[in-house]
Formats: structure tokens, C-alpha cells, sequence
């Protein structure tokens, strides 16, 4: 229960609830913290308010935020249950996971949007972040009106090597 009226202020007190839920295991490394969105219904709170949670947490060292996708319980880079990984991520790792194995090889297009749309059951867009994803990692190119192709091995990044 918020203590609206006391010296502690709001967002202070939900980043407290949240501390627990880490504490007790009920939210695990590498899950969601909840979203802005679900702060503000769940405690009734204003988003500027749930922002500050998010801060607030991060200050603390345990959550991280990654723009556009969410903030995250652990340190930057703290690996996420793969029901948490956006599905262009998985898709950019299925194709990076080919390129690595060899059965997608360099300077050979890697599927098409329409291929991997079906493989993938996806949204052109999803395809097409996935891609951007990979030829900005440095595992493909493209040229225009020809397709995407995988990047030769030794401008693959220094991971793979």
C-alpha cells in the first residue's frame, strides 16, 4: 500500500516494492521489470512517476533499461529468458547461428524477406529489423536491388573469429 501523503516519495516506495519482488526471486535476472504502462495501472501512478521507478532502479544496480524494448532486472548485458528476447533478436540469431555453422555462406544472399517471413511467421518489418540488426553487428550486406548478403569471413565480427 502507497503511502501518498508520508515523506517517502511515491516512486521511491514502488522501486522499494519492486527491490522485493527481486529479492524473493519473484522477478529473476535478465526478466522484465514491469512497464511503464503497467506501473501506472498497477499502482496508479503518472508515467513521469513510473519513469523514476525505472531510474530509480537502475541508480540502485539492479535493473538496466534498453530503449525501445524495456528495463531489465541485473546489469547491462545480463543475459534474458528467451521468451524475453524481441523476435527480430531471434531471428537475426537463427540466421548469424547459419552464417557461423556455414550453411549460409559469404558473399551469398541469406533468405528473402518473403522466405524468412514464412519461416519465422512475421511482419515484413520484423524481417526487416532483424536485418538492419545483423548488417549493423557487421554479418551481412546489402546491395540495393539485389538482395542481402552474408559479409566475407574476415570482416565477420571479432566473436565469431
Amino acid at each position: 500500500m502507497l503511502d501518498r501523503e508520508g515523506p517517502v516519495p511515491v516512486y521511491k516506495q514502488v522501486a522499494e516494492m519492486i527491490r522485493a519482488r527481486i529479492e524473493t526471486g519473484d522477478l529473476g535476472l535478465g526478466e522484465a521489470v514491469p512497464s511503464e504502462t503497467e506501473l501506472e495501472v498497477e499502482y496508479g501512478i503518472a508515467r513521469t512517476t513510473a519513469r523514476r521507478v525505472a531510474r530509480e532502479l537502475r541508480e540502485q544496480g539492479l535493473a538496466y533499461t534498453v530503449q525501445g524494448e524495456g528495463t531489465f532486472v541485473g546489469e547491462p548485458g545480463t543475459p534474458r529468458p528467451e521468451d524475453q528476447i524481441p523476435v527480430y533478436q531471434r531471428i537475426a540469431a537463427d540466421i548469424r547461428r547459419q552464417i557461423q555453422a556455414g550453411e549460409l555462406r559469404p558473399n551469398r544472399r541469406v533468405p528473402s524477406e518473403k522466405e524468412l517471413m514464412e519461416k519465422h511467421g512475421v511482419a515484413k518489418a520484423t524481417v526487416r529489423q532483424a536485418m538492419a540488426f545483423l548488417r549493423d553487428q557487421g554479418w551481412v550486406f546489402t546491395v540495393s536491388y539485389r538482395g542481402t548478403y552474408v559479409t566475407p569471413t574476415e570482416d565477420w565480427p571479432e566473436v565469431a573469429k
